[in-house]
């Protein structure tokens, strides 16, 4: 990556996110920004962090949160303007992801460490997208032929 590029880290709430903070060197090399959702932890890491609602497909009016947080993505990306959104998933980060595509953007994606031998929603749906495509278990290569494989961020 080029100095002078912005750099969006998105990521859900929990696991995602400690992934996502795996990639702090890069967070202070770049211009960045944090996008996560909003919980009752403390979460914010760079002084320019931004709140999504928090989000399940279980819950029953989980479309009508998805609308919200699209606009809300919307908002960020134009008063940010990112070179490169980075995302470690889930739910709430697809809207940001797919406008940053739409805006022509470079799109990476790091698919979960926890999933060793099945592929996620999130990624299944952003593989088609990904500018590049991680992975950290060899196993996920026949999910998704075209991935790089890195290994654990951890």
């Amino acid at each position: 990556m080029e100095n002078g590029k912005k750099i969006c880290f998105i990521a859900s709430s929990g696991g995602h996110y400690e992934q996502l903070l795996m990639l702090k060197p890069l967070m202070k090399k770049y211009s960045s920004i944090i996008v996560t959702e909003k919980t009752e932890y403390n979460t914010k890491f760079l002084d320019t962090t931004y709140y999504i609602p928090q989000m399940n497909r279980r819950e029953k009016y989980w479309n009508i949160k998805m609308i919200k947080v699209f606009f809300i993505s919307l908002y960020i990306l134009l008063k940010e303007k990112p070179d490169i959104v980075i995302s470690t998933g889930v739910l709430a980060t697809v809207p940001l992801c797919i406008l940053a595509k739409i805006g022509r953007k470079k799109l990476i994606y790091i698919e979960s460490f926890a999933k060793i031998n099945s592929p996620t929603i999130t990624g299944k749906l952003l593989y088609k997208f990904a500018d590049r495509f991680y992975i950290q278990w060899e196993t996920l290569q026949k999910f998704y032929p075209k991935a790089i494989y890195v290994g654990s961020i951890y």
